[in-house]
């Protein structure tokens, strides 16, 4: 690759990133009424001011925000990122049983009050972004507190691993599941995902032994519980003994994001000997997402073999992780293929994608190429994370 197409490539998504993402959340999100940020904004542009506003949304908004200012040094990114950090320190923080709701009404007051780890987890990734962008101690001290609440109520003592979720007061809970499109099982390739993604940012700026010790170990899962050593995808749902539940699933966009949040973990935990035993995984891994791979680089989003079918949707954020997992795979291992499936899905996402009239990115296409607009273009699960995050960190990367 040579220097002027790396050029190009990081100044694309820098405009990007400064011209159309971020622009739509100050601009469209900021909820000046009642407080922090809107809960929607459909398909079609259409503001829903009274919408739930949902914790996953707020945290990742303060993860972006946060990141941004940090590697763009911009002052409005900065106001954004401490809106959130302050809106959800005083409305989604439980302050008499510990750890965040799951969502707010429109007006800042508790309405869904169950404990979600996955949502959890995403609080102490956005804390301890805004920490590493600013070395805000109040940021550090919730974020130890939510850290604290996952080892004591999600840890599961016998088995490894963690649970799904609890009731606010930290029982157990029948329904566990993220959301309606999920099977009810105790624990989830998707949760630990986003347990050890922000466990390794919180490592950056808290050098605890505990923090160390619950990274290494969720490193350990990954390769040893999660990873299927047959086909080298990610199984999606498990018994509390690690019995694969829900059947045969494969899902390309988790395979590709997992391959480099679980690099990354190793990187930052900083051990020879555990990036030695990760690292051919991690290829292993990057690999066999390309199943889901289509001739105009774009990838799908999951596969149920068992029943023979596939969500073959182009959503964003499958994208958008292909784009960083791949670069990835390219920038340690000089893999120049991986390099040319990273180009040709950025191309596919600027020509699909993003919405260049009315701001950020499309839920997703079709398979026929037709747009979706049925879901939001902003809403509980459509956030700037991780179109904004593959942005970054091919700006940050040394990719040259």
């Amino acid at each position: 690759m040579d220097k002027d197409k790396i050029v190009k490539f990081k100044k694309e998504m820098q405009d990007v990133l400064t011209g159309n993402i971020l622009p739509f959340w100050i601009e469209k999100m900021v909820d000046r009424e009642n407080g922090g940020f809107y809960g929607r904004i459909d398909g079609h542009g259409n503001l829903h001011a009274d919408a739930e506003k949902g914790g996953i949304l707020n945290a990742r908004i303060l993860w972006t925000f946060s990141a941004a200012y940090r590697v763009l040094g911009k002052p409005e990114y900065l106001e954004m990122a401490t809106r959130a950090k302050d809106y959800i320190l005083a409305h989604f923080y439980d302050k008499e049983f510990g750890g965040t709701y799951w969502s707010l009404d429109c007006h800042g007051n508790p309405k869904d009050t169950k404990k979600q780890f996955y949502a959890i987890g995403f609080m102490i990734y956005g804390l301890s972004e805004y920490v590493r962008a600013t070395g805000d101690e109040e940021a550090l001290l919730y974020a130890i507190r939510l850290f604290d609440c996952i080892e004591k109520h999600s840890f599961d003592k016998v088995n490894n691993g963690y649970i799904e979720a609890c009731t606010r007061e930290w029982g157990e809970i029948e329904d566990m599941r993220l959301s309606e499109l999920d099977a009810n099982y105790p624990k989830s390739q998707n949760t630990h995902l986003h347990i050890i993604e922000p466990y390794t940012n919180l490592f950056r700026v808290w050098k605890d032994e505990r923090l160390e010790k619950a990274l290494r170990n969720l490193i350990h899962i990954f390769t040893d519980r999660i990873l299927n050593p047959e086909t080298h995808h990610l199984d999606l749902f498990f018994e509390n003994d690690w019995t694969r539940g829900a059947g045969h699933l494969e899902s390309y966009g988790h395979d590709i994001e997992c391959s480099w949040l679980m690099h990354e973990a190793a990187l930052v935990l900083g051990d020879s000997e555990v990036l030695a035993k990760v690292e051919p995984i991690v290829r292993l891994v990057a690999k066999a997402s390309e199943k889901g791979l289509n001739p105009d680089g774009s990838m799908i989003h999951e596969a149920n073999l068992d029943k023979g079918t596939k969500d073959d949707d182009l959503h964003w954020w499958v994208q958008a992780e292909s784009v960083v997992g791949f670069m990835n795979i390219y920038q340690y291992f000089n893999d120049n293929e991986a390099l040319d499936k990273s180009l040709h899905c950025w191309e596919y996402i600027k020509d699909n994608l993003i919405d260049y009239e009315g701001g950020e990115w499309f839920w997703s296409r079709h398979a026929d190429g037709t747009l979706n607009v049925v879901d939001d273009k902003a809403g509980f699960w459509k956030c700037p994370y991780h179109n904004g995050r593959m942005c970054l960190e091919i700006i940050e990367r040394n990719i040259d």
